[in-house]
């Protein structure tokens, strides 16, 4: 069965009236946005030429506290623009309903980037960071399912030290986001 976005068209807010509401975290997301570049002009010219297609809609389910959609969204927001598309932002807090179709290996992880067609049919989701970034929470749920165990909590710092390193300090990690978005919108 096909997922449906349909009964949340019209019901998220714009990506500006994301940022001017940010509580938290604002600085930091202009600031990951103003530091973006166009690494591949195919790839630039790949997203400028979605400008041709009137059959995608995004709903972006995010939160201005997590430190992914502050590292990730930027990039996001900008490839989508490049194209035009329709985008809606969907505050998780507000549309658990939804959240809880999109779980991440059992969790509410954000952010969940939704591509759908007009009639809100789902063609495929990105999120919540870039493979290569999420490799080590993959890795930490399997070997970690008990929640309460002793170590449950080490070795969930440890999990995200791993992922704040494969981030790094720098933009390169936002060219694999730029990759892994352009072929999940090649594959419809």
């Amino acid at each position: 069965m096909t997922k449906s976005i349909a009964e949340k068209q019209s019901k998220g807010i714009s990506p500006q009236q994301f940022i001017d509401g940010m509580t938290k975290n604002q600085e930091a997301f202009l600031g990951w946005s103003d530091k973006f570049v166009w690494t591949s002009d195919e790839d630039r010219t790949f997203f400028e030429s979605l400008k041709q297609r009137d059959d995608l809609r995004v709903h972006i389910l995010m939160a201005d506290w997590c430190g992914d959609v502050v590292r990730n969204i930027p990039v996001v927001f900008k490839a989508l623009e490049a194209g035009s598309l329709p985008v809606e932002v969907l505050i998780m807090e507000e549309h658990l309903d939804t959240m809880d179709q999109y779980l991440t290996m059992g969790g509410r992880s954000v952010p969940v980037v939704i591509f759908a067609n007009p009639e809100g049919n789902v063609l495929g989701t990105w999120g919540p960071r870039p493979t290569y970034i999420q490799e080590p929470m993959v890795a930490f749920k399997q070997a970690n399912p008990d929640r309460e165990a002793a170590d449950y909590q080490a070795n969930l710092a440890e999990t995200r030290q791993e992922i704040m390193r494969r981030y790094g300090e720098g933009t390169e990690y936002q060219t694999l986001i730029i990759k892994e978005l352009r072929s999940l919108i090649e594959s419809f």
